[in-house]
């Protein structure tokens, strides 16, 4: 019913044409230029670190901030669409930030990853057909290619320094890309869907914060394009606007907006250390006005549970769904 994933090893950061040059070196010079070199890459700076420690600040949660100890700084580019960092932690493994906002880190990803997937794939009776969009670490792939009557699993990502970056840095997420019913296409999400009706059973939008190149995925035209693309039955699982603690209005008026479109809209959430609040969440939607994603249409053994997954289970996913009372009140 579900595969295993090999992982692959991850590369080392060095600079090929600095090391053809070191060649044609002197031995003593050879030392100098691998110091230098050295130098030269732990040198990298961001704004957003300042005394060895990463600092994220942002309007979207005014009064705090969220801090890192940082190794080293392995890579630093402006793409065409945001800024990408990725720094080795001293305690989370490697992390990517994606316009001074954490995206992933190692150490805690898999909570995130296993449940903006699994919520989705577990609600549909045989998903066959998957369209990730945005997910360019590779983690939601990862997680979708563990159902074995997964045939193809599409991913969409706008910014392909998204992918080639986590390919290179990240391979316990992009171990994803390897499999062969993987298909990847570099591109709006949005005009992507232009061009499918009624073809998938589940679409992940595993997006980035409602601002930036992703605030078009937190609007109802996307979701119009989501319901359209879906066969019949089908479910969508998408990022739903950060958590309760910071953003309830922005939570709730995301729902009454996709509960016009679809019959089911529920909102879940998981923990994660490194993220505002230590909480994230998502709307999980279904074509189907009798389903019931709030329980897992299909389950596994215990056993099975503990080879697949860190976080998810049967049980886990049915206690997403519960809120504390504020939350449930203002999401009735």
């Amino acid at each position: 019913m579900f595969r295993f994933l090999t992982r692959a090893p991850r590369s080392k950061p060095y600079n090929c044409c600095l090391l053809r040059k070191a060649q044609h070196l002197s031995p003593h010079h050879q030392v100098q230029h691998s110091y230098h070199q050295f130098l030269t890459m732990t040198e990298i700076t961001h704004p957003t670190i300042k005394d060895g420690w990463f600092r994220e600040i942002s309007d979207m949660w005014p009064g705090q901030a969220m801090t890192l100890k940082v190794n080293q700084v392995v890579h630093h580019e402006k793409s065409k669409y945001q800024d990408v960092l990725i720094f080795e932690s001293s305690d989370y493994g490697m992390v990517l930030v994606l316009d001074n906002v954490i995206q992933c880190t190692e150490r805690d990803e898999f909570s995130y990853q296993e449940m903006i997937t699994h919520l989705g794939m577990f609600s549909h009776p045989n998903p066959k057909k998957v369209l990730v969009i945005g997910g360019g670490d590779g983690g939601v792939l990862r997680e979708v290619v563990k159902h074995e009557s997964v045939e193809e699993a599409i991913l969409c990502d706008i910014d392909e320094a998204v992918i080639r970056l986590s390919k290179k840095y990240l391979p316990g997420m992009s171990v994803g890309f390897n499999h062969p019913n993987v298909k990847v296409h570099v591109g709006d999400g949005f005009k992507f869907l232009e061009d499918y009706k009624d073809t998938f059973d589940v679409i992940i939008t595993d997006s980035s914060d409602p601002e930036g190149p992703a605030e078009a995925l937190f609007q109802k035209p996307y979701f119009e394009l989501l319901h359209g693309a879906l066969r019949e039955g089908g479910i969508i699982t998408t990022q739903g606007s950060e958590n309760p603690w910071l953003h309830l209005n922005m939570i709730e008026n995301l729902k009454k907006s996709v509960k016009t479109i679809f019959p089911v809209a529920e909102y879940g959430w998981t923990t994660i250390p490194t993220y505002p609040s230590g909480q994230i969440g998502f709307m999980v939607c279904s074509k189907d006005g009798k389903s019931n994603v709030k329980k897992p249409l299909r389950t596994v053994s215990e056993a099975e549970e503990d080879k697949l997954f860190k976080y998810y289970s049967s049980k886990v996913h049915e206690a997403a769904f519960v809120l504390p009372k504020f939350a449930e009140k203002a999401l009735r």
